[in-house]
């Protein structure tokens, strides 16, 4: 068995899934901009120098959908994913996903934004599995809270082990690569087979460097 694990954010999107979805809602006069423009960004940086903490970052963004439910948002998810996500989808990011499914590698998208956000990103791009950040559901209605363990840093790694464990598949047994922009994606690519950085940031750059992988810029 051979799996390709593809991060989303900065890597087959041309941005940042929350980040986007806090644009579009404050674009939308549903977020105060005075408030979340500011707090938006501060995250953004947080994020990307990798000192952000994993637990404010994504009850930050999952907070967005607080006490409306699934099926309130639904009519919004899909105008964002068509007006602010597609038009950002890298043709380089497409092209290597159709590659490995065309090898009949198992495609899974691997992300710290939530899968309400993600999930339909994922199946626009024909990937199957998704592993995401879980946004908890109490009643019907989001709560503003995370749930289980989050899809971020050492918790991807967490996850993709226990999705493994569901799938029967033997992590030890399997061939792996791992695509990413992060160096909070460096966990997740110190554990795949083949580590493949894509427009990276410049302290996986760095790390990309001492350990000899491949970088790559599909934009």
């Amino acid at each position: 068995m051979r799996l390709a694990l593809f991060d989303l954010d900065h890597t087959l999107l041309d941005g940042d899934s929350d980040q986007l979805w806090c644009d579009f809602l404050i674009d939308k006069g549903l977020l105060d901009k005075a408030i979340f423009s500011a707090k938006n960004l501060t995250m953004a940086h947080g994020y990307k120098s990798g000192a952000v903490d994993v637990q404010a970052f994504c009850e930050f963004y999952i907070g967005t959908l607080t006490l409306k439910s699934p099926q309130d948002w639904e009519p919004l998810r899909q105008e964002f994913l068509s007006a602010w996500v597609v038009p950002r989808l890298c043709g380089g990011g497409i092209a290597q996903i159709k590659a490995h499914q065309a090898n009949a590698d198992r495609v899974v998208m691997t992300t710290a934004t939530n899968r309400f956000i993600t999930e339909l990103t994922a199946a626009h791009l024909d990937i199957k599995e998704l592993i995401a950040t879980e946004a908890e559901i109490q009643d019907g209605l989001f709560t503003g809270r995370t749930s289980g363990v989050l899809n971020m840093r050492e918790g991807k790694v967490r996850r993709l082990l226990t999705w493994c464990t569901e799938q029967s598949l033997n992590w030890e047994q399997l061939e792996t690569w791992g695509y990413s922009d992060s160096i909070n994606d460096l966990p997740l690519l110190e554990a795949v087979t083949h580590a493949t950085v894509t427009q990276g940031d410049p302290k996986l750059r760095a790390e990309a460097f001492k350990r000899d992988w491949p970088q790559i810029d599909w934009f």
